[in-house]
């Protein structure tokens, strides 16, 4: 081989070699993207690790945690008057839910009390949750009902049984009106509470929420 072709096969072979510095930046942005990932998600993993790995010795959980938990959906909801709201504007609280159509008789009614009177009994974290109703049907809303409901700073809106379903994950073989869910400040559907609960259960759950709250006290404030 003459020295020409050896210089020609020499260029060509050092030219096919990968760049070690466009490794390294690769490598590198992605161990970015990596730790961008674990700050974002650091304070619901800390949240969930002391609500269930540091619990006091013996002591259980009432509520069903729902795994994965499930993200809140990228959609809008309706207020009763028809005008539409991002429902990321729920974000920033702890939420109560409830689902259920707009027909709501006697055992839907028990159960919105049951909400308000939970997050009433969380004293000074009450701020730090809210409650809220969420229709699945277009039934017309009762507006006494609406009326009392927003004097005891009820969140009510109606929302589309895709995202419903896309949202929350009802208990085996059951309706999603027969659960209560707790969502997180990220919009995260993490906890449910059977919707028919005695006084025994009611304490039971309200102590669920308190651990749930001392743990996020680090990242979650009052109001949004």
């Amino acid at each position: 081989m003459n020295t020409t072709a050896r210089d020609e096969l020499l260029e060509l072979s050092v030219h096919s070699l990968p760049d070690p510095a466009q490794g390294a930046a690769q490598v590198g942005g992605r161990l970015k993207l990596l730790a961008l990932v674990l700050v974002c998600s650091l304070p619901f993993l800390l949240a969930y690790f002391a609500f269930f790995v540091v619990r006091p010795q013996g002591e259980a959980s009432f509520g069903t945690l729902i795994v994965p938990a499930r993200e809140m959906p990228v959609a809008s909801a309706a207020t009763p008057q028809g005008e539409q709201v991002p429902l990321a504007a729920l974000k920033g609280q702890w939420l109560l839910v409830k689902v259920d159509g707009a027909a709501c008789v006697r055992d839907c009614q028990k159960q919105l009390v049951l909400l308000r009177q939970l997050r009433l009994t969380l004293a000074k974290d009450m701020e730090r949750v809210d409650w809220v109703w969420l229709i699945n049907d277009e039934a017309p809303l009762d507006p006494a009902l609406h009326d009392a409901l927003r004097k005891d700073k009820a969140t009510v809106l109606r929302l589309a049984k895709q995202s419903l379903q896309q949202w929350f994950t009802p208990a085996d073989a059951q309706a999603l009106t027969a659960s209560i869910f707790v969502v997180d400040p990220m919009g995260n559907a993490m906890m449910r509470f059977p919707v028919q609960m005695d006084t025994a259960a009611a304490v039971k759950a309200r102590r669920d929420l308190e651990h749930l709250l001392r743990a996020s006290y680090a990242w979650d404030a009052p109001g949004r």
